[in-house]
């Protein structure tokens, strides 16, 4: 008798055992944490552009962005190059109105070697990016020249995402990726974007199974 028990609880409990740590796993899926809910859509700085329903990577270029292309050119190869295939991804860069003429030229730079149909430039009066960025609500501040070394993840209810318990983050929290920094980029970032789509795949694949039911 106590043989017939162990057979039956291996033959249907153990498997929904096993069902109910994977449904627990999905829906305890690691997300990436909401640092700061309802920032400004970039509607406001230019109304072709949204961050709705779309998964964005921001960068501040400032007064003199040729001074610190570089950064740009990291963001493209260790984010924006792995990324930019996916239908909802886009790369939205940011600078003062003075700038654009030297931003135009870095745009054409990168370019020569990179596919650019996801890249949106938007070009503003200095004391609106100040107030669209402070919508933000970051531990660190644009510098004189509007400019941040700092790329942002915004998601597609336009929150700003990113982690709260950084070891390497002021009080835990990281709000922006180091774009001087390739380790931080390819170790951090590009993690962290991965988890961020892969929540959208997961809530898709469950609307489509509910819809199916």
């Amino acid at each position: 008798m106590k043989k017939k028990y162990i057979v039956l609880f291996s033959l249907f409990i153990v498997p929904l055992l096993f069902y109910i740590f994977l449904s627990m796993g999905i829906n305890n899926f690691a997300k990436l944490p909401v640092l700061t809910e309802g920032v400004t859509d970039v509607s406001f700085l230019n109304n072709k552009y949204t961050f709705k329903k779309r998964i964005s990577v921001v960068a501040f270029l400032g007064n003199k962005p040729d001074e610190i292309k570089g950064e740009l050119f990291n963001l493209n190869q260790k984010i924006y190059k792995p990324f930019y295939d996916f239908k909802d991804f886009q790369m939205v860069v940011i600078a003062p109105k003075r700038a654009q003429e030297e931003v135009q030229k870095i745009e054409k730079e990168i370019g020569t070697y990179t596919n650019m149909v996801k890249w949106k430039f938007v070009f503003e009066e200095e004391e609106v990016i100040q107030a669209f960025y402070e919508s933000f609500k970051t531990n660190i501040s644009l510098d004189d020249n509007l400019h941040i070394s700092r790329a942002f993840v915004i998601d597609k209810e336009v929150n700003l995402r990113g982690r709260d318990n950084d070891k390497d983050a002021k009080e835990g929290k990281l709000f922006g990726y180091n774009m001087k920094s390739v380790g931080e980029l390819n170790d951090k970032m590009k993690d962290d974007v991965k988890v961020v789509l892969a929540e959208y795949r997961l809530a898709l694949k469950k609307n489509n199974a509910d819809r199916e039911i």
